[in-house]
């Protein structure tokens, strides 16, 4: 049995600034590196997620093109494969990601388990062969990807824990919403003080 961190889009067009900014998406950043910094034996392996959109298409209708993004189902152009904004935001240690997975290229994606290895694999897939049984998620958006995630990773039967201090979202109601969601479903709610434990 092994246990695995999710980060979730920890990308610049996530972080303030970006296109799609967040706000607290920094400082998530920047808590998520000094959580592995401190704890470096608490992972068996850690996995994070990009957006990895299309240049050339609106992947789906995620884009919002000829009218304004209603940020629920359509959204600005962020997150466009090979650009800086899909990368990795500077203050995430990068150094520590064992798996990297790439999602949205193409059609919208929100959960990681939508998205592919890059040896071409499913995270379902990358989780059972490693026997993964725990998870914990960080990242960015609490309301949306991290949601997603979360959801998708108690479905499959994990055990989840979702870092609070180091999750930050679209809107504050909703991603209030979403942690209660998320707990109801099963979701434990942790600090990062408490990830070793």
């Amino acid at each position: 049995m092994a246990k695995a961190l999710f980060i979730i889009d920890v990308q610049n067009d996530f972080i303030e600034g970006g296109a799609l900014a967040v706000e607290g998406g920094t400082a998530v950043a920047e808590g998520i590196s000094r959580m592995l910094a401190r704890n470096p034996d608490a992972y068996e392996f850690v996995i994070a997620s990009r957006d990895w959109h299309d240049p050339d298409n609106d992947n789906g209708g995620h884009f919002a093109t000829g009218a304004e993004p209603d940020f629920v189902s359509t959204w600005p152009v962020h997150c466009v494969a090979g650009t800086h904004g899909a990368e990795y935001h500077d203050e995430l240690t990068t150094r520590a990601i064992d798996h990297h997975v790439r999602k949205g290229m193409g059609e919208p994606a929100y959960s990681i388990y939508e998205g592919t290895t890059e040896e071409g694999g499913t995270v379902h897939e990358l989780l059972d062969k490693n026997g993964v049984t725990e998870i914990d998620i960080a990242g960015l958006a609490t309301d949306y990807c991290v949601r997603a995630s979360a959801l998708d990773a108690i479905e499959h039967g994990r055990k989840v824990r979702i870092i609070t201090d180091l999750v930050a979202g679209v809107s504050p109601e909703a991603s209030r919403a979403a942690i209660a969601e998320l707990a109801h479903a099963g979701a434990d709610l942790i600090t990062s003080a408490h990830v070793a434990k």
